[in-house]
């Protein structure tokens, strides 16, 4: 996290470029409910995530169309380019019961059913087809990923602040 990313703010899209004349902005998305812009009136922007409001325009293709308060014209909208929009981590959409944000596994203590400590869960790789897999973090410099399916998770309490894991030989070793 850099010196101007908060802990309490979320990315939910990122400013891509001007659309047409008026100083409407192209948003891509990075929240997994994109339908959320429809409805959004007000954003943080920027590394100094000033709020801004903002009202939803329409859609082109996979990006989101947004007015930003108080821009006109195609140059003011320039100045927003590649810039995040935020929104407090207490405005996420909620999750289904089970599912959860990266956020806030990133950080939890990883045991086993025994409670034994494990490690920390430090990153989740969502490139895998089948399933996500947890990166913990052993000791440092040693990181071991963990397939995110039943088999292996047996447990998220975000309330302890623990997963548990019941790792089969070789998991988490070299």
């Amino acid at each position: 996290m850099s010196a101007t990313e908060r802990a309490d703010l979320i990315k939910i899209g990122q400013i891509t470029s001007p659309q047409g004349l008026r100083g409407e902005v192209r948003v891509f998305p990075l929240s997994d409910f994109p339908e959320r812009f429809t409805t959004l009136r007000t954003v943080l922007i920027g590394p100094d995530a000033r709020p801004i409001g903002v009202r939803f325009k329409g859609t082109l293709k996979n990006l989101i169309i947004l007015e930003i308060e108080g821009v006109s014209d195609r140059e003011q909208a320039e100045k927003f380019r590649l810039q995040y929009l935020q929104v407090p981590k207490a405005e996420v959409h909620p999750l289904p019961e089970g599912h959860y944000y990266v956020f806030d596994l990133v950080g939890l203590d990883v045991i086993d059913p025994d409670g034994k400590p494990l490690g920390k869960l430090v990153a989740v790789d969502g490139a895998s087809p089948a399933h996500d897999l947890y990166v913990v973090e052993t000791a440092p410099g040693k990181r071991y990923m963990v397939p995110a399916v039943k088999e292996f998770v047996k447990e998220i309490s975000l309330e302890r602040g623990v997963v548990v894991i019941a790792p089969v030989a070789g998991l988490l070793e070299d």
